[in-house]
């Protein structure tokens, strides 16, 4: 018991440092237990094939694939905009919305994804943003205490109650203390941050660095001149190639991309398909081109080759506003050309960008001037900004191939922001499918084959653009920080500490009562997470709940309750969970911040938790 001890001593104390990674910790305590024969290789390593592991990297997986297609930007972005300017309003929105969010995908992506929107709807109601980040933070792991999926200490202590031969929670057991977490966390957060962060000076508004996609797109005017024209049935188009339409020449109009949906059986699994109009080309009927010029010369080509003009605000998709192009796989760049590259007084179409590199050149910018028609026969200058497009890895090489010019942004880092938003209904459906397994019981899956099924279906209908995408959404570091922490919990009650250190708080809180018995065990664990992560925090407490309950005669369950609320509701740091660090310097918040706002949270959270677990689960 002794060397268990001092080997859980010696986590604790390399996870509050920060100095070693977490995951090797945990594998350093491993193996610690193994080299002491503690526990068998098979005990050690039950952590990696447990369920509760298998499913958090499933749920990674769905969460990413909810991210990649849209569709949480898309929900949460459409619900904020009913606040319109009203801080009342847009507040509780922000807690609501990310709470909802939080409840199904993780804390930090919730986050991530919610970040900017809300600086940005912050910014145009005249709100000063650090008023609302906070919150945002907050409200994430709030939301995680909804469900079952929401946070992981939640695995964590429906993992403990099975193990021990207890039933099960189910997916909305957690639902009530969700709610009433919401609910406390905007009553108290209300003042509390108007009183402490409303006076904060405004953020910067360069937070952001570069040009996104769109703001490249609005510069050069790609879309105020961009029209579709579909290739009908009985069009000239069909089987001809882009080179032999002479387009340019004979209208003045150019082809940036050529659009195909390629549609299976079921017209929800449409797969769009973008191809960078190359010479060759054939046009097949159904095709949408993506054409830039004057709209009377659009027009006259239309008539010649009896296309369809998609009257300039519908997408082949679906009939919705604005008429921009889309990044799926063709991309766009900015390059600067370098005072000594070879190609300065070149023409454009000398220089051999589109059969060297497999690039299209959009548009030119020299100082203050955009050059946009006729630009083969251009010559380039030095200290030129030429606007390419072409496929996201084309655009790449450019910048590793050639010492001409200068790539300016990270055109991969740019690919993998861009949404498959014509998957979002697919993703959605998958995620409604996963929730309807896990909660009804007449389904007769396992929470862990539900959301394996729903990571499956996810990479094989396309919400990933490739399964590489789909293994980089999952926190590595997490999964074996947990798989290697579990069997902590079990050499812990083998060796008897478990039953050592809850007889200790039993018989130094027993003898006033369950409830004080469990305040002991909340104010623990919340104490603790300030300075472990939440995860470790529940896998080290959960055994020790569940033995003093035990002990004591009473159900195991409020106690199991109150370590995971206590391990998720961490609000006075900023390094105590990842939310919280990634709104610090959105918020320009310092530490002092968080004490004023997040302790006095964490306290009155806990003092209400004491009092509200036993009545949702009595003892």
């Amino acid at each position: 018991m002794l060397i268990t001890l001092i080997i859980l001593i010696l986590s604790a104390a390399f996870f509050v440092s920060g100095k070693v990674r977490s995951d090797i910790v945990a594998l350093c305590a491993l193996i610690g237990l193994l080299v002491f024969h503690i526990l068998t290789p098979e005990e050690a390593l039950s952590g990696f094939s447990n369920s509760v592991v298998i499913m958090m990297v499933g749920l990674f997986v769905v969460g990413g694939a909810i991210f990649q297609t849209g569709l949480a930007k898309m929900i949460s972005s459409r619900i904020l905009n009913l606040a319109g300017k009203s801080e009342l309003r847009l507040f509780l929105l922000v807690m609501l919305v990310t709470s909802a969010i939080g409840a199904f995908v993780s804390n930090t992506g919730t986050v991530a994804l919610m970040l900017p929107i809300v600086v940005s709807l912050a910014v145009s109601a005249g709100i000063n943003p650090g008023r609302l980040l906070m919150p945002l933070a907050f409200a994430s792991s709030m939301g995680g205490m909804m469900t079952l999926i929401g946070t992981p200490p939640n695995l964590v202590i429906q993992d403990t109650l099975t193990s021990a031969g207890y039933e099960p929670l189910s997916f909305f057991s957690f639902l009530p203390v969700g709610i009433v977490c919401v609910v406390v966390g905007a009553l108290v957060l209300l003042p509390l941050t108007k009183w402490f962060l409303s006076s904060k000076k405004k953020g910067n508004e360069s937070l952001k660095a570069g040009k996104s996609l769109d703001q490249l797109a609005k510069e050069y005017g790609l879309s105020g001149n961009l029209f579709r024209l579909r290739a009908i049935h009985g069009s000239r188009l069909t089987g001809r190639t882009v080179i032999e339409l002479d387009i340019r020449r004979k209208y003045g109009l150019d082809i940036l991309e050529v659009r195909r949906g390629e549609v299976s059986q079921h017209r929800f699994l449409k797969t769009v398909t973008q191809k960078l109009a190359s010479p060759d080309t054939v046009i097949q009927e159904g095709d949408v081109l993506y054409v830039r010029g004057e709209v009377e010369d659009v027009n006259r080509f239309a008539d010649d080759f009896l296309v369809e003009m998609m009257g300039g605000h519908t997408t082949e998709e679906a009939e919705k506003a604005g008429n921009s192009l889309d990044f799926y796989d063709i991309g766009i760049a900015e390059i600067v050309l370098m005072p000594s590259s070879r190609i300065i007084n070149q023409k454009v179409k000398e220089a051999g960008f589109r059969d060297k590199f497999n690039v299209n050149v959009l548009g030119i910018r020299r100082k203050n001037e955009y050059i946009l028609q006729e630009l083969g026969n251009e010559r380039m200058h030095s200290g030129d900004v030429l606007l390419v497009q072409g496929n996201w890895h084309d655009i790449a090489q450019l910048g590793r191939e050639d010492a001409d010019w200068v790539v300016l942004g990270q055109p991969l880092a740019e690919a993998a922001k861009v949404t498959l938003d014509y998957k979002a209904p697919v993703a959605a459906a998958i995620m409604a499918l996963m929730v309807a397994m896990m909660v009804f019981d007449f389904i007769p899956v396992a929470p862990v084959t539900a959301v394996m099924i729903a990571g499956l279906l996810m990479v094989l209908t396309g919400c990933f653009r490739n399964v590489e995408a789909a293994y980089k959404t999952i926190n590595w570091e997490t999964i074996v920080l947990f798989a290697g922490m579990l069997p902590m919990s079990l050499a812990l009650e083998k060796t008897g500490a478990s039953e050592y250190i809850s007889g200790s708080l039993v018989s130094g809180l027993g003898g006033y009562g369950p409830v004080a018995l469990m305040a002991g065990i909340y104010f623990t664990t919340s104490l603790m997470t300030l300075f472990i992560s939440n995860t470790v925090t529940a896998v080290l407490m959960a055994p020790i709940a569940l033995q003093s309950a035990v002990q004591t005669g009473v159900s195991p369950v409020p106690f199991l309750f109150a370590v995971t609320v206590a391990a998720s509701m961490c609000f006075a740091s900023p390094f105590s969970t990842p939310p919280n660090a990634l709104v610090m310097p959105a918020g320009q918040y310092t530490f002092m911040d968080y004490i004023k706002v997040g302790l006095p949270l964490q306290v009155i959270m806990g003092v209400v938790m004491v009092f509200v677990l036993p009545l949702l689960f009595p003892f």
